[in-house]
């Protein structure tokens, strides 16, 4: 799944942004790329490839990277809370 894999890697290029806006904008791509996976995840679900245990744990992390994605983005400093959202986000991309 690219979406999921991409989220980290949009953090992390958002770390290193040219500007406020940049680094605003680079997450909301990175929150696009979160939406995808959690519309990615259902598809197996449905055709129950993976189970619903599963299926909600999985849901439930990217629901949290959607909300700490929109946090950040609405604060006025994200960049000090980045950190933060990166390890949680390197610990899901692991599981």
């Amino acid at each position: 799944m690219r979406s999921g894999t991409a989220i980290g890697a949009l953090i992390r290029e958002a770390e290193h942004g040219e500007s406020k806006n940049d680094f605003i904008h680079k997450l909301a791509i990175a929150l696009n790329e979160a939406n995808e996976t959690e519309y990615w995840l259902e598809l197996p679900h449905q055709s129950e490839y993976i189970g619903d245990q599963e299926f909600k744990e999985l849901r439930s992390l990217v629901g949290e990277m959607n909300r700490l994605l929109i946090s950040i983005i609405k604060s006025q400093n994200g960049i000090s809370r980045m950190k933060k959202m990166r390890q949680q986000i390197l610990r899901i991309e692991i599981c």
